[in-house]
């Protein structure tokens, strides 16, 4: 759990996001990282308390997943990049249900989102069933893209 998980879980709920019917700006973002990381999933995901949330959700036919589940729960514990080039080789997810079953995760690549009161709520993340790296340029398209998600939940917050 995060330091902060009380103040963090305020600012997800004061965006009155959980729950919502997709939407195309994130559908988008999602669709890009797909694409550019030749990933078949890629999700905006919402760590809520004892859940995480897809907002927007390629290639799973899922909604949300138990937070004690999520690899995304761990990507928020940090404001940088959370990349698990191989999960059977990492002993945070070796067990993982996600990992030894459906979708069989072997690669995770998690950008944590950021809201301007400096919670961190979920992940721009990138999946995949073969494990892989995410170097360089790529590294730095995910975070690009990841502000851009930041970007939309911040509209949120601004009154109309």
């Amino acid at each position: 759990m995060p330091k902060n998980e009380e103040a963090r879980l305020a600012a997800l709920k004061k965006l009155e996001i959980l729950d919502t019917a997709p939407e195309e700006r994130f559908d988008r973002i999602t669709r890009i990282a797909s694409e550019s990381f030749d990933v078949p999933i890629a999700l905006v995901s919402l760590v809520d308390h004892d859940r995480q949330w897809f907002k927007s959700c390629i290639g799973l036919s899922v909604k949300e997943t138990p937070r004690d589940m999520a690899l995304c729960a761990h990507a928020i514990l940090e404001d940088r990049l959370l990349i698990v080039p191989d999960t059977f080789l990492d002993p945070r997810f070796a067990d993982n249900p996600l990992v030894t079953g459906e979708p069989h995760v072997r690669f995770y690549a998690g950008c944590p989102i950021k809201l301007p009161d400096g919670n961190l709520i979920g992940t721009l993340c990138l999946i995949d069933s073969r494990p892989r790296q995410l170097h360089g340029r790529k590294r730095n398209l995910l975070r690009d893209l990841g502000k851009l998600v930041e970007i939309e939940l911040s509209r949120r917050l601004q009154p109309i």
